[in-house]
Formats: structure tokens, sequence, C-alpha cells
């Protein structure tokens, strides 16, 4: 018996966007282990935070950093490790009570 050749065409499409603009519609959120959390205290509101996120999840008001998106977020890390003065901390979520998870 011959074995079937197929090619990368023959495969069903996936994961395609076929409106730009749409991610807010798709709460990614829940993909993430670890949650962001800000000391407000220590933030210097520099937002390289903001600039530096992939999911656009730091909220920022009048030029300060208010808070995270974690309807968005991922857990990625970014943040924390972009911050000069170290006040994100990545904090494993299953761990966190709910009231924790203020981003």
């Amino acid at each position: 018996m011959a074995k079937e050749t197929r090619s990368w065409r023959d495969m069903p499409q996936g994961g395609i966007v076929v409106t730009p603009g749409n991610s807010v519609e798709n709460q990614t959120g829940s993909w993430r282990t670890y949650v962001p959390v800000t000391n407000f205290e220590k933030c210097i509101h520099c937002v390289r935070c903001w600039i530096m996120c992939p999911d656009s999840s730091i909220l920022i008001k009048d030029g300060k950093k208010t808070g995270t998106d974690l309807e968005h977020c991922k857990g990625c890390g970014i943040c924390a490790d972009i911050c000069p003065v170290e006040c994100i901390e990545m904090k494993f979520e299953a761990s966190m009570g709910p009231d924790e998870r203020k981003g």
C-alpha cells in the first residue's frame, strides 16, 4: 500500500484572525499561570511596562500606570523584567486569593 503524500496546502486553516482589531473580543487572560502585581508605592510611572507589553494589558490614565487588564494579560512577565524599580512582581495565580488579583 502506497503512503499518501500531503503538503501543508492540504492542512485545514486554523488560528486565523480575519477581523483586525478584534483582540478586545478575545479574553486571553485565562492562559496565564503567573499574574503581575504592582506595588504602586514603588512605581515611578515610567510606563516602560506599557511600551513593552505585547498584549496592551497595562492600564494608563493621565500618564500614570493604574493597573493591569487581567482579561487580556497572559502573564509573560515582560513588564516585571523591564521595570527599572522592580515594582512589578509575578505571583503564582493559583496561590492567590480573588482579592489579591488586582494587577
